[in-house]
């Protein structure tokens, strides 16, 4: 059996209440934090299928090898798990409502993400193509605006920095991490 974890609520009482309803009623949404192991797209997209859609989006975040021409051996993110599944859901919920999608699932990484690693995965599915994408691609603009997950990158000359989200840039967020500018950590 998958170690899936799954939340249900209706997508009105969570965007609105931030509740959880029992895992057992969930049908549509899979947001979950992956501490060991690989992020599976299968595993997405399989959640996701649904019959009576006939589209399927989604987007997986990678660990690239540079940032800015400086070489990068991996990515190190750390989150608020229950805080951080608790917002995938709701935004989940909220992507329902707005692009009348059908079931999503968000699954992302904490700890060492090689380069060439998955770091986030998005499956959207809805009946029509421009929906799924629309979600999608909405989806992963507020996971990084929104979701407490910190990411600090590694070079491979030993030097690391957190990443702030361009998304939090100018928001007044408390957070300092994210990605985009950081502050650099000195070689060790």
């Amino acid at each position: 059996p998958s170690p899936l974890r799954t939340m249900a609520a209706s997508p009105s009482a969570t965007a609105q209440a931030g509740e959880e309803a029992p895992a057992e009623e969930n049908t549509w949404c899979l947001a979950k934090i992956v501490a060991d192991g690989v992020l599976s797209h299968d595993e997405a997209v399989g959640f996701v299928g649904d019959p009576a859609c006939g589209a399927i989006a989604t987007f997986l975040g990678v660990t690239r090898n540079e940032f800015d021409g400086r070489p990068v051996a991996r990515l190190e993110y750390e989150a608020y798990v229950p805080m951080a599944e608790r917002e995938m859901r709701r935004l989940c919920a909220a992507a329902r409502d707005a692009f009348e999608v059908s079931k999503c699932a968000v699954l992302h990484r904490v700890g060492e993400v090689p380069v060439g690693g998955a770091s986030v995965i998005i499956a959207v599915s809805a009946p029509h193509r421009k929906a799924a994408l629309d979600a999608c691609a909405w989806l992963i603009d507020q996971l990084k605006a929104t979701v407490p997950i910190w990411k600090k990158e590694a070079y491979s000359d030993g030097g690391a920095a957190w990443k702030e989200n361009a998304e939090w840039a100018g928001t007044g967020s408390a957070s300092g991490r994210g990605e985009g500018g950081g502050a650099e950590e000195p070689s060790s």
